[in-house]
Order: structure tokens, then sequence, then C-alpha cells
């Protein structure tokens, strides 16, 4: 009998184990702030969910003592084996990524579990050992029912070790760049466009100097620190910084520690709205970045943005770049043209200065890119010849507006990363001057808008139906906003597919598509929602 005490009490703490690695996965998605991830909580409805009530009833079913051995007992183990194999077989798009933080915070929320059953073992389990399985077992229960609140307790527990730790890594990444005094550094910032542009300029740059980027999704302060720890060599002579922001402050703090000379603004929108609060928010800090530039530095600002445009910079030399609102900027797109094979168009200064490109990539917001790359290359010398010549040869960023041909003929447009109002439209436009089969835009549409999400989904299914001959709307969140623009335009029902998950929209997909259609992947997702 005492092995069947065991085989229990082991099945829970696998179950705790899982469902604390889930918790640390979403934990991690919400950038280890309690506050975001008490926010997923109240929205996602995990708290309440068909699992988490099951085992509430189960844990005071045991509580009560009624079938203890008989039903609640082995209703713990069974429940335990059950949802610890939907999580062990589950997949994520972003799963957990076990970094030293992860660790850390791993192992506190284990301990704070065998600290919750070492204290029920002591008051309730101290008669027999079979007493402290029994209690053990209905205490990890208890521990999986609230594994929300020791999640966000051992984070708490940490703040002074991170803030410990952060702070050495900091001083380490500071005296790294101060023993570099010829370092040319560039910040980019922007709502959106910002890692496209990193890219562009690091592939131009590269022509001359020795240039080292932050990778990835290195954008954070602590990714910043990180890229100059691990991956910044004495030898480099240019640091491209991309500088991501979701609250007032994100980008001074950045910016602080590596004192760029220039600084990039892509773009000012609507982009985490629920975290800045207003555009005003976004729009100071965004421009902290050309605040703490030197007199002698460049900012190079996008005025296709009303934002930017009416934002006056009188601290720094800067040239404004625009394709659309050309009144008032000193470097602009002309004569563009695209085709099969990509985009040409003129870069045109003020100064008079003129040359003739051709890129791989399509686009308007590609071009904008360019454009802020092409002026920072030439604010550091680089000549015309290689400027074309790196201008020709840049591949597209994967996720980001990237055209391929998938087999069977299908062209895929994927710019599923991080989808934005403008950005958006801009990928329907190119779906929408695509010739040949049918367009088909599959998408769950834009999230972190604030207050007008609803709206801003709302104007994007109506762009969609306007641009596209098929819609597949994935995912929950923003469908009925989407559907309602959609509708208003009079899209065809027929032509209009819901489904739950992006892997439920490649069974359809699978099932329709036809050599030479045409499919944008517009947004992915993450796991936070639903």
């Amino acid at each position: 009998m005492l092995s069947f005490y065991i085989i229990i009490a082991l099945l829970a703490a696998l179950n705790m184990l899982f469902e604390f690695k889930r918790d640390l996965m979403m934990l991690q998605q919400n950038s280890y702030r309690n506050q975001r991830y008490r926010k997923w909580l109240s929205t996602s409805g995990d708290s309440t969910s068909v699992w988490r009530l099951g085992a509430l009833i189960i844990f005071f079913m045991s509580l009560t003592g009624f079938g203890l051995e008989l039903i609640a007992l082995p209703l713990i183990g069974l429940f335990s084996g059950a949802h610890a194999g939907v999580l062990a077989s589950k997949k994520y798009k972003l799963p957990l990524v076990w970094t030293k933080r992860a660790m850390r915070i791993y192992s506190v929320y284990v301990l704070l579990a065998a600290i919750v059953c070492f204290v029920a073992v002591m008051i309730f389990g101290r008669d027999s050992i079979t007493d402290v399985f029994q209690v053990v077992s209905i205490a990890l229960i208890a521990c999986y029912c609230g594994s929300h609140i020791l999640i966000m307790l051992a984070n708490i527990l940490l703040i002074p070790v991170e803030k410990s730790i952060n702070r050495g890594y900091y001083n380490d990444a500071a005296a790294r760049l101060a023993s570099m005094p010829d370092l040319k550094i560039i910040g980019v910032t922007g709502s959106f466009g910002k890692t496209s542009t990193k890219h562009y300029l690091h592939r131009i740059l590269s022509e001359q100097f020795d240039t080292l980027m932050t990778p990835g999704n290195f954008n954070t302060d602590l990714g910043v620190i990180r890229t100059i720890r691990e991956y910044l060599k004495p030898y480099n002579e240019v640091f491209i910084v991309e500088m991501g922001a979701k609250e007032v402050g994100d980008i001074k703090v950045i910016c602080d520690l590596v004192h760029p000379t220039v600084g990039v603004v892509t773009a000012v929108g609507p982009m985490h709205l629920e975290t800045f609060k207003s555009i005003e928010n976004i729009q100071s800090t965004k421009f902290e970045l050309v605040d703490s530039l030197p007199a002698d530095g460049l900012a190079v600002v996008n005025n296709d943005f009303e934002l930017i445009e009416n934002r006056r910079v009188d601290n720094v030399n800067c040239v404004r770049y625009a394709v659309k609102h050309q009144q008032g900027a000193q470097l602009v797109a002309e004569d563009i043209s695209y085709s099969h094979a990509g985009t040409d168009f003129t870069a045109k200064s003020a100064d008079g200065w003129s040359l003739k490109l051709h890129t791989r990539l399509v686009g308007e917001c590609n071009i904008s890119n360019l454009l802020a790359a092409v002026a920072v290359a030439r604010h550091l010398g680089v000549s015309d010849e290689k400027i074309r010549y790196a201008v020709g040869e840049i591949e597209q960023v994967e996720h980001r507006l990237s055209i391929k041909r998938a087999p069977g003929g299908v062209i895929i447009i994927d710019d599923a990363y991080n989808s934005n109002p403008v950005g958006s439209a801009m990928a329907l436009d190119v779906l929408a001057g695509m010739k040949g089969g049918r367009r088909v835009a599959v998408t769950p549409g834009m999230v972190e808008l604030g207050e007008r999400t609803y709206e801003l989904n709302k104007a994007f299914g109506e762009k969609i139906a306007d641009s596209a001959d098929i819609a597949v709307i994935v995912c929950r969140y923003n469908r009925d906003a989407i559907m309602e623009g959609i509708k208003s335009k009079g899209m065809s029902p027929e032509s209009v597919y819901t489904v739950d998950t992006f892997t439920d929209a490649q069974k359809l997909l699978a099932t329709m598509l036809k050599a030479g259609d045409i499919v944008l992947y517009e947004n992915d997702l993450p796991d936070t929602f639903k």
C-alpha cells in the first residue's frame, strides 16, 4: 500500500514541476514583470481553467477526508498524471529559454513548494510514513492550484539578487565601452522598423567598418549589456544598438550606458499603448535617443510620421528622411518602381546629392528603412559605390515582409513579426499589388494597442477586405473587431475563415491553395494570447 501512496506523490510532484515550467515561460514572455503577468492572468482565464477548477475540487475533497484513500488520493494521481502528460506533449511558439535568471526563479519556486510540503507534513503527517506521502500529495496539488502566487512570490524574493547581479553586469559593460573611446555607437529606435533598419545599416557599414549589431531581440538594457559583454571585440569600429521600449525611460537607460553619437528614430505609432498609456509618452520615449546625443552628433528621423515631423530637434544636427511626406525632409526616395526582382528607386538629398539604387526588398516601409541607413552611411563617409553595392546585396529580414516561393508554386509574404497599424497596412498594400493567383491574408490581428485595440483592428479588417481575396482570422483575441471591419466592406462570407490556431490555419490552407496563390502572414501572437 505504501508504494501506491509513493506513486501518487511522485505523479503530483511531476505535474507540479511541469506546471511551474509553464508558469515560468509565461512570466518570461511578460518580461519577468509581475504586473504584466497578473494582467495576462486576468485576461487569459488560466486561473479559472477546467484543469485548475478540477484540481481545486480534488483538493477540497482531500481536506474533508471523505473517501481520502478510495476517492481523493486516486483522483490526485489520475489528475496529476493526465495533466503532466498534456503539459509534456504541448508545443509552444515561444518555449521557455533556460537563462540563468529563469533557473534562479525556478529553483526558488521549487524551494517554496518544498517548504509548503514540509510545513504540511510537520502539522498533519507526523504519525506514519503513509501519512507523510498522503499529506505531500495533497500539499503538491495545493501548490499546483496556487502556482501563480508561488511564481510571483519567487520573483519578488529574487528582486535584490537580480538588482545586484544586473548592477555588476552593467558596470562591466560600461568599463568595456570606456576602454574603446574610438568606437562609433549608433542607436536605432522606433515603434516599428528598427530591427530592419539595424540589419540594413549593418550590411552597408560593413563595407567599410568592422561592425557589430545587437543580435536578435537584444533591444532591452539587459540585452544590450549582454551584447557588450559577450560579443563586443576590441577591434570593432561601429556598434549598432537597437533600442526597444515599453515604458517611459527605457531608451534613456540604454543611452546612459552606451552614449550614442548617432541616433535613428524610424517611427512613432500606437505600439505598446497598454504600458505607455498615451501616444505622447511614446513620442517622448523614442526621442530620449535624440535628446541624449552630443552636440556634434547626428539625429536621423522619419518625417513620414506626424509625431516625428512636428517634434523639433534643436540639440543636434538632424537629417529628416521621407518617402511620402517629403516637404521639409533632407533625404527622400523618388522614382520608386516595383518588380518581381525587387525595387528600384533614387535617393535624393537636399544638398543636390542623388544615387540610383536597386534592392531585392519590396514595400514602402523597407524603402523608408533603407533611406535611414543611407543617411547614416553618408554621415560616416561610406562611398556611393559601396552604398549602392550593399543595398543591392541586402537580404530580406526573416518575418519582416520577406517574400519566398513555397513548394507547389505558392508565394509567401512573411510579415509575421510584431504587426502594427502602419506596417500591416503597408504589407496589405504589397499583397494587393501582387498579380497571379488569389491573395490570402492570414492574421490574428494586432495587440498592445490599449484602448484603441478594437478600433484599429476593425480598420485592419476593412483594409483586409480591400486587399485580399480570402481572409483567415486566427485566434479569438481580435476576431470580433476584424470580422466587423471585413463585413462592413462587404467581403463575401464564403471568403472568410476563422480558426483557433496557426496550426489549424496551415491545415486549412493545405486544402485550398493552388499554384500562383499569394499568402500574407501578418503577425503571429505568442502563447500569452488565445
